[in-house]
């Protein structure tokens, strides 16, 4: 046996990262944001108690073996709130952010393949809708409307639909002027083979990324909508409604408040965290 072989033999087998490029930190962030979306599952079906149940007299319970998360203004476990709630936190934000994501995503290609007057009217369109602030346009639609999952969930998409729109429009443009573009359109391509085939396959990061950062707003602006009474109603509760309806309990510490204003910064941190952590981020903060 030769000495290449044998160093063949010996050396160790290089094994193909699971990681996907992530950083520790990215791992962890990824680890918790899974956790969440399986809670938010099954969550329901782990629960101690019936949610809206009142289990005890001890109002603002502190933790014990009973009631992990203590107990809220009602005598309520706290745990079993918690894990009912993020079922409609994660519930409404997910179809939001997709929801704006894909409403994006799709005019703002359109108008970067279209350009002319089609690229114009959709711009200011988008610049239109851009210049209401969030939470004025969120609390005159649910004014009007009510509040129900499915408003909440379409106003949410369509406040964040213009800054996916905008983002996606100016990739689309950049990536529209490269070489390869311009080879397939001298080859007789037609728009939708290019869109699909060389625009979009390249704005794959970006438009998760963009996703990543949409779901984030969206969390927040559903729990400042909660917050002040006018997203999820009781019976039902999200974290942001846990927040406001256990707010007495603020100046005593009370877990009933703490957790679900926890339980929001660790999800949107875990997300920040994950988005950084990309291998596209890192590349662009390399470049």
């Amino acid at each position: 046996m030769s000495a290449a072989q044998r160093t063949a033999v010996v050396a160790p087998v290089r094994r193909r990262s699971v990681t996907l490029g992530l950083s520790a930190t990215g791992c962890v962030a990824a680890l918790v944001v899974i956790a969440l979306l399986v809670l938010a599952v099954i969550g329901p079906m782990l629960a101690p108690y019936p949610p809206g149940a009142i289990v005890t007299d001890d109002l603002f319970g502190p933790m014990s073996r009973a009631h992990l998360f203590g107990t809220d203004y009602l005598g309520r476990d706290m745990l079993s709130r918690i894990l009912e709630s993020a079922r409609y936190t994660l519930g409404i934000a997910l179809p939001a952010a997709a929801l704006a994501s894909l409403t994006g995503t799709s005019l703002g290609m359109l108008a970067a393949s279209a350009g002319g007057l089609t690229d114009a009217a959709l711009s200011r369109a988008m610049d239109t809708l851009i210049c209401f602030p969030s939470i004025i346009f969120s609390l005159v639609v649910v004014a009007a409307c009510g509040s129900s999952v499915t408003v909440l969930i379409l106003t949410a998409g369509v406040i964040y639909t213009p800054g996916c729109f905008r983002i996606v429009r100016s990739i689309a443009t950049d990536i529209s002027a490269k070489d390869f573009v311009h080879a397939a359109r001298a080859r007789g391509e037609r728009s939708p083979a290019i869109v699909l085939e060389e625009i979009l396959p390249n704005m794959v990061a970006p438009i998760l990324t963009d996703f990543g950062l949409r779901f984030v707003f969206i969390v927040l602006l559903l729990s400042s909508l909660s917050f002040l009474g006018l997203g999820i109603q009781p019976p039902y509760s999200d974290w942001g409604g846990l927040v406001r309806e256990n707010l007495d309990g603020l100046s005593s510490g009370a877990p009933a408040v703490l957790i679900p204003a926890i339980c929001i910064a660790v999800l949107t941190v875990s997300i920040n965290l994950l988005i950084d952590s990309l291998p596209s981020r890192k590349g662009a903060r390399r470049g």
